[in-house]
């Protein structure tokens, strides 16, 4: 009997180990940082490569600080005024990279009209970020860290997320997951914001 109940037990966490492992991102990445995973369940409707979601209108942008890649401190609200599409990603999320180019043609294309923020999630900061814009040789973008991963956990979301803040920052809509951000589409969801 006791070795039955033992058994059940051992079996029992071989169960929740392997329903963990397979619920797990399969990229190679470093611990605690936010996970890449599907749209949220609120999300309303489909973008090409990525989610709309349009639950939080109206929310103020977070207060959380953050850093340019000098280390000066920063909030959303040093750029009220203007509206800004605040992107959430990291050097590790396969996505986030993959629309990172179309984040540099909007950000070129859109000028002094749209402030456009990358926002890295990375642990590790410039160290990983600076060689990495670099590398890739981003003209109209500028790196900003969030190295505490500050927004995705307060704001419980996935990488990559990208939320467009109006002038008077106020959340207009969220993307979650890859977009074509230099495309029609991105163009009209963007033109939503005053």
């Amino acid at each position: 009997m006791e070795l039955e109940l033992s058994l059940r037990s051992v079996i029992g966490l071989l169960l929740l180990g392997a329903l963990a492992l397979g619920a797990c991102d399969k990229q190679s990445q470093p611990s605690q940082q936010a996970n890449e995973t599907s749209a949220p369940a609120n999300a309303a409707a489909p973008a090409p490569g990525g989610t709309v979601d349009r639950s939080h209108k109206g929310e103020a942008a977070p207060t959380i600080s953050f850093t340019d890649a000098a280390g000066k401190k920063t909030t959303l609200a040093a750029f009220k005024g203007k509206p800004v599409l605040l992107n959430l990603w990291a050097t590790w999320c396969v996505p986030c990279i993959k629309e990172m180019p179309t984040l540099d043609t909007l950000a070129g294309k859109a000028g002094d009209t749209l402030v456009v923020l990358p926002l890295s999630q990375d642990l590790k900061g410039m160290e990983v970020v600076g060689p990495f814009f670099q590398k890739n040789g981003y003209k109209n973008l500028k790196p900003y860290l969030d190295t505490d991963t500050a927004f995705s956990v307060q704001l419980g979301v996935n990488l990559p997320t990208t939320i467009l803040y109006d002038s008077a920052g106020k959340e207009v809509w969220r993307v979650s997951g890859e977009f074509d951000w230099a495309g029609a589409q991105a163009a009209k969801l963007i033109a939503e914001a005053k």
